[in-house]
């Protein structure tokens, strides 16, 4: 094959050659380019969600994991009460990461199939006034499902409690305006819907909550309020930066303002999710969630119900067809997901459709 597996995975994705080809460069961390390059990035994050006014932007090194956790830490105080939405697998990662740096967490659960619901959230307020925090995936990538943001929001800001809201998987595809919303801070990542790699989380915190925030950290890497005053103050980060993640995510961003900015993405991975299932119906193969809570992120599908079928054989013969796919998060069925995110349209996607057919029939496993 010519060329790589394209990922149909919701991060690490495809990414363009003039992506891949901006980390040719070798950069110097303390250098004034990169720090102008850093700067530059950091306004273009802020403009994506309309929040120049409103937030301050934190970029943090390691994986989107990392800066849920430094969101968490500095956001909330020690004595702080996070009430986390969970309607899957990377709600229970934040009520669990929460727990382990010893923030008192309540988690209100919801099946994997439904949206999270707002009214249970001004419930739980209501009856709960030491709660402090909110925390809301806003699309779960376990399933795709896309939650009530504007909802809760809302409900949040009635209550006068603080929003933190992962958007890893929708940030800069689903609309997300903080002149619109409010939140107390936003997280996302370098190698997501901006179609850059891997390697770098950002945060946008509200600069009415900043200043609150010095002291509530535990850690010394993952201190936001600390980094972002060293930041305002130097241009630099405090700590070796991912430069070649900078500098990818600075051309993706190019290309993001270039193709149309989120509307636009929005568009094609939208096309993307209804080739997809469109394509996967005439194999066959139906989506776990109703329509009307489907993200145009990732599709989870059913597995098939035939004896012959085993993801791992599945997945091999896809992937040697040049597709990556993705295994299931639910634990109580058999499921697979495939991603409609990075730089790939329907074209790949009727191409992947193809693939898979093909891979079930060499399984034995067909739709007659």
């Amino acid at each position: 094959m010519d060329r790589d597996a394209v990922l149909l995975t919701p991060g690490p994705l495809t990414t363009t050659l003039r992506t891949k080809l901006a980390m040719l460069r070798d950069w110097g961390s303390w250098d004034a380019d990169f720090n102008e390059l850093t700067a530059e990035v950091r306004r273009q994050l802020l403009a994506i969600a309309h929040a120049q006014d409103s937030h301050v932007v934190v970029p943090l090194q390691g994986s989107g994991t990392f800066s849920v956790e430094a969101a968490v830490a500095t956001l909330v105080p020690r004595d702080g009460h996070l009430l986390v939405l969970d309607n899957g697998a990377y709600c229970k990662r934040l009520g669990r990461l929460a727990t382990l740096m010893g923030r008192r967490t309540t988690i209100v659960a919801r099946p994997e199939d439904e949206p999270v619901s707002a009214d249970e959230l001004d419930a739980r307020l209501r009856g709960d006034t030491s709660i402090t925090h909110v925390g809301l995936i806003h699309c779960e990538t376990g399933t795709g499902v896309l939650n009530p943001l504007r909802a809760v929001s809302e409900v949040c800001a009635r209550h006068g409690k603080g929003l933190i809201v992962d958007a890893m998987s929708s940030f800069g595809a689903l609309p997300i305006d903080a002149r619109e919303l409010r939140f107390d801070a936003l997280v996302a990542a370098s190698g997501k819907c901006l179609e850059g790699v891997p390697g770098m989380g950002f945060v946008l915190i509200r600069k009415e909550v900043l200043d609150a925030c010095a002291g509530n950290s535990q850690s010394l890497a993952m201190d936001l309020h600390d980094q972002h005053a060293y930041m305002e103050r130097t241009g630099q980060w405090r700590f070796t930066p991912p430069t070649h993640v900078v500098a990818a995510l600075a051309e993706a961003i190019r290309q993001f303002n270039e193709e149309g900015g989120q509307p636009a993405r929005l568009a094609r991975y939208a096309d993307n999710c209804r080739v997809l299932i469109d394509g996967m119906a005439q194999l066959g193969l139906q989506p776990f969630l109703n329509p009307a809570w489907q993200a145009p992120i990732i599709v989870t599908f059913h597995a098939p119900a035939h004896p012959s079928y085993d993801f791992q054989t599945f997945y091999l013969a896809v992937k040697r067809r040049g597709f990556i796919l993705y295994p299931g998060k639910l634990t109580q069925l058999d499921t697979f997901r495939v991603g409609c995110i990075g730089a790939i349209g329907r074209n790949e996607i009727t191409q992947a459709v193809n693939a898979v057919a093909d891979a079930l029939r060499e399984m034995g496993i067909t739709n007659r």
